[in-house]
């Protein structure tokens, strides 16, 4: 019976060696195919030490990451394939900072071959490669005492240097996440996997990356053109409107919504424009101005002059709005608010959304009311610019959101966008017609363009 059970333990124990083994060895990759994705496994830790790049050190101990996934797995935004949840989801839930991954490769090269990396395409918020214990570079600025992010999914190639054509290699990708990832439960680290190969090989994918972030905001960037185009012809339409506010504040509204829409190519296209900053000038001030530019626009269009207090509510939710999406996100002022803080902050902030969404229906029910036929006409542009500003009242709604059409991402806003600069071109055009003089005929004239 001992012997048995002795037996049965050494089944057990044995099999484990191995695998224990089977970790430590180093990943055989052949690059007779041009290219290989290294999904792993990585060695993984959290924290942050210098001593982590050098390839001698022992990383035996550390935790084993699979970056592999279907091809399938989208980010859910622009479309981006491949993509795995990051180390929120595998254990680390509510982590911010710094973290490292490795990988022990055996390369396999045909003779002569220059080889790149390419760098991991979906990392919050910033990393550094580095290869055999030398930086090759990175995305992000870790220049000063906290790393500088722009944003979560830039392409990057690296060169390698002749020496690592042959035999083997270490890589080692240190990678930091801000506080405002922590809201993400699948945030954190790398999302898809970087890829080694041959230079020409690299190069070319490295260019379809990039044009897979183009097409991905360059359905942002088209809506925020027509916005701006829609703002320079209604203040052409003011000398028409004998000093009347409508233009005016209709050009406001157009190109808050023009900046708010195309600053997405903007900062996805470009490592300008930090997270924080982003967070600041987009979401919390030209969001909340944009908002109460609509609501007075639709007030001037409709001529609702009560209630007297309107515009006074209008300024003060947009001060409050801003207010609160910035007090919202404390890590902007390097801050923690107790637990029950950051909930009355975030229902403050859907409170405020939901009055200006109130107001926006009281403006149309008050113009149907005055102005009858002619500001039905005006209702399916409220509608569409109503769909844009409260789209993420409808995806609570299940309204869909987005959709990925020819694997790019076409969200409901972007639609909606469009399909308002057509409607008030259509409404502006009609209320142009009707400043025309009418002759005795009945027919407008045209005495305006006449000497």
């Amino acid at each position: 019976m001992k012997a048995l059970v002795l037996s049965l333990a050494l089944s057990l124990l044995v099999p484990r060696a191995d695998a224990a083994t089977a970790q430590t060895r180093a990943v055989a990759v052949s690059l007779s195919d041009a290219m290989a994705t290294l999904t792993g496994p990585w060695r993984f830790r959290v924290g942050d030490d210098p001593h982590w790049a050098d390839p001698g050190f022992d990383d035996s101990g550390w935790e084993l990451v699979d970056l592999a996934a279907p091809a399938s797995a989208t980010d859910g935004d622009v479309g981006l394939p491949n993509y795995v949840p990051g180390w929120s989801a595998r254990g680390h839930s509510g982590y911010s900072g710094y973290a490292w991954y490795r990988i022990h490769l055996t390369l396999e090269t045909p003779p002569d071959t220059s080889l790149a990396l390419l760098g991991p395409w979906a990392v919050d918020s910033a990393y550094q490669m580095y290869v055999n214990g030398r930086l090759l570079g990175g995305i992000g600025n870790f220049s000063g005492s906290k790393p500088i992010a722009h944003g979560n999914h830039y392409p990057a190639f690296f060169a390698l240097p002749p020496a690592t054509s042959g035999g083997g290699l270490v890589i080692a990708i240190r990678v930091w996440m801000g506080r405002w990832g922590v809201a993400d439960p699948r945030g954190g680290g790398i999302h898809i996997a970087p890829a080694i190969g041959q230079r020409p090989a690299i190069a070319a994918q490295y260019e379809l990356q990039w044009l897979k972030i183009f097409e991905g905001y360059v359905v942002d960037a088209i809506p925020a053109l027509l916005f701006f185009l829609a703002a320079i012809w209604v203040l052409c339409l003011q000398p028409f409107d004998r000093g009347g506010s409508t233009y005016p504040w209709l050009a406001a509204a157009l190109t808050l919504s023009g900046i708010q829409r195309g600053n997405q190519a903007f900062f996805f296209w470009l490592q300008i424009e930090t997270i924080p900053e982003f967070v600041i000038f987009i979401i919390g001030l030209v969001s909340a101005l944009s908002l109460g530019a609509w609501m007075m626009a639709w007030r001037s269009w409709f001529g609702v002059l009560r209630p007297a207090w309107l515009p006074k509510a209008i300024a003060t939710l947009t001060v409050v709005f801003f207010l609160t999406q910035v007090l919202a996100r404390p890590w902007l002022l390097d801050a923690a608010f107790p637990h029950f803080v950051s909930v009355g902050l975030r229902n403050l902030i859907t409170a405020v959304r939901l009055a200006f969404l109130l107001i926006l229906i009281l403006i149309t029910y008050q113009g149907i009311r005055r102005c009858g036929r002619d500001a039905w006409y005006a209702l399916p542009a409220v509608l569409a610019i109503g769909t844009v500003l409260f789209s993420a009242e409808l995806v609570t709604l299940h309204v869909p959101g987005i959709w990925f059409p020819w694997q790019v991402g076409l969200s409901l806003s972007e639609c909606a966008s469009a399909v308002f600069v057509l409607l008030l071109l259509v409404l502006t055009l009609r209320r142009l017609w009707s400043y025309a003089p009418r002759l005795p005929s009945g027919r407008p004239g045209n005495s305006i363009l006449e000497p």
